[in-house]
């Protein structure tokens, strides 16, 4: 009778499978075995699976650390197979299953995977790469107040992209050296788009600053938008790079989210003062064209000006 033998994860991740067409099965770290374990804590002879012709078997060889049954810590030794027994040889776990052993039924590819596939087309992340980079370019020529040439321009922007694929590549290492699909090439593509979605969000915020009052809840209402993105972003990142449930993919996001902007409060707290002797007034300027209503003019503001003295100078002489 045929044998399928699985080598899984703690966490029941399929790390390596088997299927076996004879009736006497040996695993150990032994190169004579039919299944050879890396694991230091097998024994070269540590496992053998029988089959006599109805059921299978397991035979511990007088091993130094056992085999266990994973459901109750028992000893796996002379214990019946039922199909889908999970046996633990010292941190290893093999799942012993038979050939018609039910599995779930395939599972549709849904309008988000297909979106989430197509970020890994070349066009499109060297699109968001490209915006990404001429956005920084523009950006450091905003913020320099001398004289620049493009070179000088080109050289910053180019090493901030450089710097940001660090982000995806990383995730990506850890999702491979964890015995998952690394797929580097969604990985770019989401965080690239990503990283433009905050830019327009940085923007989108200054233009709603500029327009209200700074005491509106709305302005800080705002603020959060960012962060929105960057859980939305690593909740992508796990799900693209790890198979993991829903609730961990939820807590590693919402983890990550937290110390990024958590600790970026911190150090903007850290630095400012108790007391400024010279404040400085914090606004943000902007052309009139990203004013959303159409301002005044000047001689209707010298007007209302004047109507609002007169109120006040009026509500004085009454008191």
């Amino acid at each position: 009778m045929e044998l399928i033998i699985e080598e899984i994860s703690r966490g029941h991740k399929l790390l390596g499978r088997h299927k076996i067409n004879k009736n006497n099965v040996k695993i150990g770290r032994g190169y004579n075995n039919d299944i050879i374990l890396t694991d230091p804590h097998v024994c070269p002879e540590h496992l053998s699976l029988n089959y006599d012709g109805e059921n299978w078997t397991v035979s511990d060889q007088n091993t130094i650390n056992g085999s266990f049954l994973e459901t109750n810590k028992h000893s796996a030794d002379q214990h019946v197979v039922s199909s889908g027994d999970v046996i633990c040889l010292g941190k290893t776990q093999i799942r012993l299953v038979f050939p018609n052993h039910p599995v779930p039924q395939s599972v549709t590819f849904s309008p988000f995977e297909s979106l989430i596939s197509s970020t890994r087309h070349p066009a499109i992340i060297i699109s968001a790469m490209l915006l990404f980079t001429f956005v920084a370019g523009f950006l450091f020529y905003l913020n320099n107040s001398t004289k620049v040439t493009f070179t000088q321009l080109l050289v910053p922007a180019v090493g901030m992209t450089l710097l940001f694929c660090l982000w995806p590549s990383l995730v990506a290492l850890i999702s491979h050296l964890t015995k998952h699909e690394a797929r580097i090439m969604n990985q770019l593509g989401i965080s690239f788009v990503f990283f433009n979605l905050m830019w327009i969000s940085d923007v989108f915020e200054s233009i709603v600053k500029f327009n209200v009052s700074s005491n509106w809840s709305f302005a800080g209402l705002i603020t959060l938008l960012p962060i929105a993105l960057a859980f939305c972003l690593f909740w992508l990142n796990c799900y693209v790079g790890f198979h993991m449930t829903k609730r961990r993919r939820l807590t590693v996001a919402f983890s990550l989210t937290a110390i990024l902007f958590g600790s970026s409060f911190l150090i903007q707290l850290s630095h400012k003062p108790d007391f400024n002797p010279m404040p400085r007034y914090n606004g943000t300027i902007m052309t009139p064209n990203f004013l959303i209503t159409s301002s005044s003019t000047t001689s209707r503001f010298l007007k209302d000006s004047a109507q609002l003295f007169d109120k006040a100078r009026t509500a004085a002489e009454k008191k």
